[in-house]
């Protein structure tokens, strides 16, 4: 990889991760540190991408492993029992996010009430659009396990989504 095609890997894929990666983490300087790291990861482990999926799901997955290896940092204790992710946070979030309407503040506060496998199916199938075998490549999963946790985040948010009081259907 030749470091223009990087640079228009960053340019085309670098605000969707970085998104993505504020979605799991909710520290906007955390997640471009971790959007960095994706990308220097991928920089450096070129020779491992046998273009057998898209760049775009490539780039995704080295997001993902550097977001659970940064949790697994951060909180290895809650990591192994099956915590992470899932601490509160009332930092102020990006100006994006705040100018949103209160239904969509209600659905963006929900999926961070989701366990962590469920807020990630749900960011990788819903928010950002992937196939399930896509979504399958990056979790490392099963095109059923995808499916399946899929359709339990779903019941699980909308349950949350009722608690919080959102009264229209939204899916």
């Amino acid at each position: 990889m030749e470091q223009e095609e990087l640079t228009e890997w960053f340019d085309k894929y670098g605000q969707a991760i970085l998104t993505f990666i504020l979605l799991m983490v909710r520290d906007y300087q955390q997640a471009e540190d971790l959007t960095q790291e994706t990308f220097i990861k991928a920089f450096r482990n070129q020779h491992q991408f046998k273009r057998k999926s898209s760049v775009k799901t490539w780039l995704y997955s080295i997001a993902h492993n550097v977001t659970k290896d940064y949790f697994r940092k951060k909180h290895p204790l809650r990591h192994y029992l099956g915590l992470t992710m899932r601490e509160a946070d009332d930092k102020p979030i990006p100006e994006q996010i705040v100018t949103m309407n209160v239904q969509n503040e209600q659905l963006y506060k929900s999926i961070q009430q989701l366990k962590p496998s469920y807020r990630q199916v749900i960011i990788l199938r819903k928010l950002k659009e992937f196939s399930t075998t896509e979504t399958a490549l990056i979790l490392n999963w099963s095109e059923s396990k995808v499916k399946m946790t899929l359709k339990r985040a779903l019941v699980e948010l909308k349950n949350q989504l009722i608690k919080g009081g959102v009264t229209n259907e939204l899916f």
